[in-house]
C-alpha cells in the first residue's frame, strides 16, 4: 500500500487514521493468544450499567469451525474473506438485568455499547500490525441455525481478520478500492446546538 492518504481535520492520534478495511489478506495462521487480545481490548468497552451485551463467535482459519464460518458469508464477501486468518460474528445480548433487580428488561443501548465493544477490538487489531473488515454481507438466519444462536441476542456483523496482503489477489474491480477510504467532512456530520445537517 502507498502512503495513507487520509487527513484529520484536528489534531488526533494517528491510529485513527491508519486503521482501515483491507479485502486482499495473506491467508496466513493467527495464533488463538493474538486474536484473543483483539477481544480482551473489545471487553474493556464502555456499556449501559456495564451490561457488557456483545458476544463474538470466532473461528481461525485451518481449524474445524473455518469452512463452516466462510460458509455463512455472501459469495461476493466469501469470494476475498476466504484468505483471511479468522472470522468473527458480532452480536448483542438484547436484555439485561438492571442493579437491583431480578428480571430481564430490554437493553435500549446494547447496538450502540457493541459497536463501542467492535471499535475497541478493530483499533487493537490495527496497532497490533492486524487489519479488520467488517461485513454486513451474510446469511443471518443461517448464522443463527448454524453456530445455535438463541433469541434474544442480535446479529450485528461478520468481521474478518488478517494480514494486509497484495491487492492483485483480489478481483479487477475490487483493486482499485483496496486504499483506506476517505470520511466526510467534519461539518457534515456536526453541529452545535440543534440539528443543521
Amino acid at each position: 500500500m502507498s502512503a495513507n492518504p487520509r487527513v484529520a481535520e484536528y489534531a488526533i492520534d494517528a491510529q485513527f487514521i491508519n486503521r482501515w478495511s483491507p479485502r486482499a489478506f495473506t491467508s496466513e495462521s493467527i495464533a488463538e493468544e493474538t486474536l484473543l487480545g483483539f477481544f480482551e481490548a473489545a471487553r474493556w468497552a464502555p456499556s449501559a450499567y456495564n451490561s457488557q451485551p456483545w458476544r463474538f463467535l470466532y473461528a481461525r482459519r485451518d481449524t474445524p469451525h473455518w469452512e463452516r464460518f466462510l460458509g455463512l458469508l455472501n459469495e461476493f464477501n466469501r469470494s476475498w474473506a476466504q484468505h483471511a486468518s479468522a472470522l468473527v460474528i458480532v452480536m448483542s445480548k438484547t436484555t439485561f438485568t438492571a442493579p437491583g433487580t431480578s428480571e430481564e428488561t430490554p437493553a435500549l443501548s446494547h447496538s450502540f455499547d457493541t459497536g463501542s465493544a467492535w471499535g475497541h477490538l478493530a483499533l487493537q487489531a490495527s496497532l497490533d500490525g492486524w487489519h479488520t473488515h467488517a461485513m454486513a454481507g451474510f446469511d443471518q438466519a443461517l448464522t443463527r441455525q448454524e453456530l445455535n444462536i438463541p433469541e434474544g441476542y442480535a446479529l450485528h456483523a461478520a468481521v474478518a481478520i488478517g494480514k494486509l496482503g497484495d491487492k492483485a489477489s483480489l478481483a479487477e474491480g475490487l483493486q482499485a478500492r483496496e486504499v483506506p477510504s476517505p470520511r466526510r467532512p467534519l461539518s457534515e456530520l456536526v453541529a452545535e446546538g440543534d440539528f443543521s445537517l
